[in-house]
């Protein structure tokens, strides 16, 4: 592990690694994926979290049984297993949560994919790959933690072969949201700012990434984090067995703050796809 972290990777590190946070993301937001769903056609978040990767993957060209591929941010895995599993690739997990990494690990061991998916605990503000070994980056839902996203970009053109494509989702705030209105979303995860749509494009283009689709999918911010409140609520007196009241408490009240940001038009989130030129 990288011993330079910024400020707010150590307080992202913290917040995964505590108990309340694990037994949260295991037992209400999914356990297997753990980013936004998209909701069209279920209310389950498991599934809903299921049908962004299967999107996701849909999107990509070039992945195969001979593609290196990295899922930074890779949480439980859950992505990283289901792209080994589909394309016979080898994918290397990157995540700054030695908790979440030592379920990874498990989870990984049990479906037997052990010698597909290696789970390596580290910062994406510091990749440790080597130049030009990956052909496809995989993110989804973790660039906001960081506050230095652009030599988290800079990171990513490094590692990434020519023609290579990053994928990624992130919650963001809206290209025309304005300034000070998010304070209380930043409150709660300890953010100073987030990014955008616009934010992306150009400094992705300025790394010479030409973009291959950009799919704003906005309205899925809101239903996730709605039926993550939801569950959240409805399961309360069940859950503080295992998680914290004030845990629990500050979770429905983050995820109310979220709600309101997007109905007001604040956020934006989607599936972002570039490559890289040749």
């Amino acid at each position: 592990m990288q011993n330079n972290l910024s400020s707010a990777e150590v307080l992202t590190e913290s917040y995964y690694d505590s108990s309340d946070a694990d037994r949260f993301y295991e037992q209400v937001w999914g356990g297997e994926d753990i980013h936004i769903g998209l909701y069209d056609e279920t209310d389950n978040i498991p599934e809903a979290s299921r049908n962004t990767v299967t999107t996701m993957v849909d999107s990509l060209q070039g992945l195969n049984e001979q593609s290196r591929v990295i899922d930074l941010g890779a949480g439980y895995g859950g992505s990283a297993r289901y792209l080994a599993k589909l394309a016979g690739c080898n994918v290397t997990c990157l995540n700054i949560s030695e908790v979440q990494n030592t379920r990874n690990r498990e989870l990984t061991r049990q479906q037997g994919l052990d010698q597909k998916v290696e789970v390596r605990h580290g910062s994406f503000e510091e990749i440790p790959c080597a130049d030009a070994s990956m052909d496809i980056v995989w993110s989804q839902d973790s660039f906001l933690h960081s506050s230095q996203k652009e030599k988290v970009l800079s990171e990513i053109s490094r590692i990434m072969a020519p023609g290579g494509e990053l994928i990624f989702t992130d919650p963001m705030q809206a290209d025309n949201c304005p300034e000070g209105v998010l304070q209380p979303v930043y409150d709660r995860l300890n953010l100073e700012s987030m990014g955008s749509f616009a934010f992306y494009r150009e400094a992705l283009n300025v790394l010479g990434f030409e973009e291959t689709i950009v799919n704003d999918l906005t309205p899925q911010l809101r239903n996730h984090y709605d039926y993550v409140r939801q569950n959240l609520q409805g399961r309360y007196d069940e859950l503080v067995a295992i998680i914290s009241h004030e845990y629990m408490d500050n979770m429905i009240k983050g995820l109310e703050n979220w709600v309101a940001a997007a109905d007001k038009g604040y956020l934006a989130w989607g599936i972002l796809h570039f490559t890289k030129s040749s």
